[in-house]
């Protein structure tokens, strides 16, 4: 795990602005840094090194190919790279420096070339290429996204990075931010691919490989997998019991946690006692000899904890386990680290916590498991058991007269349908009805299951014009841009899931909490060949017994009793709306004073401070909506 920085400059620039690059992303690799320079095409690279395979200098970026074609800056792991040395060695026969899967990665691109190596490639990566024989630059990144890179021109400069922040320390980059990326962050929490905060900078897409030229054009953009595709074209099996299924999965997810679990550091692996981290665990701890390590945060107000449930299935398993119990006081304290690790605004607040425990982890091990991309894969979020069920229904009524019903419903505000509640004591059992009121209003009136579930997803509304001067105020993504015709609605959302949510959402929390601690984060369920047998799933194999993830369970339980996962759960999350109006009140106040607002010219002062009044007298919960602002002005505050 790695980070790197590169640009094109036939402009005087200082040799120190590379160095001064790599310092801001000196977190994602603090082993050793290196940098090189092609004074034919002005190309300049810098990479950041967390040595995770071969730890010698024999693994030690930029690497040049045996022949010199080839100069590479690379960040993640190449799982499968000692079967690809193997194939390598049996092809041409190769003298190896070292045993890293850099110098694997090169020594394929000297013999099959860039595209046919990175489709044999089972990892994650972000990797940047200079071919010096055909004079371009490849971007690469792998299927899911896991690893971030971001590129664009700043006054006609070309340049990429790991992260934003490295960009910003080159003397021609331009702060202006794009408010219709903005537009989008308040709608999703964070910014989707292939924008960014800023104009003219972009996200690489996932399996994407694009070439530039050395002024910096865009020779060509390819695509070696796409996840649209594959669902949308993907057989079902038909025939196979659902126990020759679950062997099936079973063995996908050992290949994949062997593979991942190839390191030359300590390796541990989180465990929220879900179902996603304990069947990682499990699968993991099988193929271990001793003890792995595990780690949990649990927080002191007990209504929040989970973390008796994880010491449970660490306890059957035989894990060397520890746990992180959080005090509201130590989440608070990292709030105003967020905008430095996250580069771009961003409002999950699980990041505070997956933060915190990645502190925890990295005293232990160099090298984290988690769980992530089961709920995508494997139908797992009720969401999308709810808005399946609430569009059969909604689709045999007319749109005029859903629209009709949405005006009515919008008609009576929020407080009198509390009011309701309490008189006709509903308010125990339906909590905050007027706010659900509200927003079940605003979903009838969508036309498509494409609009409705990007109405439950959206945090502000979509009537809502809170960004001023932004030109759109639908989101480019989530798009129907093939036939999927074949696919049913609950597989429409997983895969829209696939396409943003996981990788701009819960790929980046980790990531940037993981790395922002030194940590290398891995995600075996995320492994494409996993994914490509969920495509070929029937629903009613993902959905059984009213339960989603039905056949990982089924995997979990040969590991974990069925008793230790089938409880309650109690979700994950944190009080934000208690805080805002209690510890956190005098802090949000500032970054939401008027004079601010208007002076920073983004957001619509009067529609923030609505919000932030109703708040703060207990009359609405408006967290979610007021912690994304809150962001965006802590992010803008530490950015100018």
């Amino acid at each position: 795990m790695c980070g790197f920085v590169g640009f094109f400059s036939k402009l005087d620039v200082p040799a120190s602005v590379l160095s001064d690059m790599l310092g801001t992303i000196n977190h994602r690799g603090p082993d050793s840094c290196g940098t090189w320079s092609d004074k034919l095409s002005n190309l300049k690279l810098g990479h950041a090194r967390l040595a995770i395979q071969d730890v010698s200098q024999a693994g030690h970026q930029p690497m040049g190919s045996s022949s010199n074609r080839f100069t590479i800056v690379f960040n993640g792991e190449i799982y499968n790279h000692l079967d690809l040395r193997e194939d390598l060695q049996n092809e041409q026969g190769i003298d190896w420096n070292g045993h890293s899967d850099t110098e694997t990665l090169l020594s394929g691109f000297e013999v099959w070339g860039i595209k046919e190596t990175i489709e044999k490639c089972v990892g994650m990566f972000a990797i940047a290429v200079w071919d010096g024989e055909l004079r371009q630059l490849s971007l690469i990144r792998d299927r899911f996204g896991e690893k971030p890179l971001y590129y664009g021109w700043q006054n006609n400069i070309f340049m990429f990075a790991s992260e934003l922040k490295a960009l910003k320390f080159h003397p021609y980059f331009e702060n202006k931010i794009n408010r219709n990326a903005l537009n989008y962050f308040f709608r999703l929490n964070y910014i989707p691919t292939p924008f960014s905060i800023y104009e003219s900078l972009y996200k690489l897409e996932p399996g994407a490989i694009a070439t530039f030229s050395t002024n910096g054009e865009l020779v060509e953009k390819e695509t070696y997998w796409d996840i649209e595709a594959i669902f949308s074209k993907s057989n079902k099996i038909k025939t196979t019991s659902d126990e020759e299924l679950v062997n099936k999965l079973e063995s996908l997810i050992k290949r994949s946690v062997s593979e991942q679990k190839i390191s030359d550091v300590p390796l541990g692996a989180f465990l929220s006692g879900g179902i996603d981290s304990s069947v990682v665990v499990g699968v993991l701890q099988s193929l271990s000899d001793k003890p792995i390590k595990t780690f949990t945060i649990g927080f002191e107000d007990p209504e929040f904890n989970e973390a008796d449930d994880a010491a449970a299935v660490a306890k059957h398993l035989g894990t060397e386990h520890k746990e992180l119990i959080l005090s509201p006081d130590e989440i608070i304290s990292v709030i105003e680290r967020l905008p430095a690790i996250y580069d771009e605004p961003f409002s999950d607040a699980s990041q505070l916590p997956t933060f915190l425990v990645s502190q925890l982890v990295k005293k232990d091990v160099k090298v984290v498991l988690s769980g992530d991309g089961g709920d995508e894969l494997f139908c797992g979020y009720n969401r999308y058991h709810y808005t399946a069920k609430v569009w059969s229904k909604l689709q045999k009524l007319p749109l005029f007269l859903r629209k009709f019903m949405s005006d009515l419903l919008l008609s009576v505000s929020p407080s009198s349908w509390d009011k309701f509640a309490q008189v006709v004591h509903l308010n125990k059992k339906v909590p905050n009805l007027g706010n659900k009121v509200q927003k079940g209003a605003q979903v009838l009136k969508a036309s498509s299951i494409h609009e409705l579930y990007t109405r439950i997803l959206s945090n502000w509304d979509v009537d809502e014009h809170l960004v001023k001067e932004s030109s759109s105020n639908q989101l480019p993504l989530l798009s129907d841009t093939r036939d999927l015709e074949q696919l049913n609605d609950l597989e429409k959302m997983m895969l829209w899931d696939m396409q943003s949510y996981l990788m701009d959402g819960v790929l980046v929390k980790t990531d940037r909490a993981t790395m922002a601690c030194s940590l290398e984060g891995r995600v075996p369920l995320l492994d494409y060949r996993i994914a490509e047998f969920s495509a070929k799933l029937p629903i009613d194999i993902k959905l059984k017994d009213g339960k989603g993830k039905w056949l990982l369970r089924k995997v979990l339980y040969r590991y974990v009793p069925k008793e230790l996962i089938e409880r309650p759960k109690k979700g994950f999350s944190l009080p934000i709306a208690d805080w805002l109006r209690g510890p956190l009140k005098e802090w949000a106040e500032k970054l939401l004073n008027s004079e601010k607002l208007e002076k920073d010219g983004f957001l619509s002062e009067s529609l923030v401070h609505q919000k932030w009044n109703e708040h703060s007298s207990g009359k609405r919960d408006w967290s979610k909506q007021l912690w994304s602002v809150l962001m965006f002005q802590l992010w803008l505050e530490k950015n100018r």
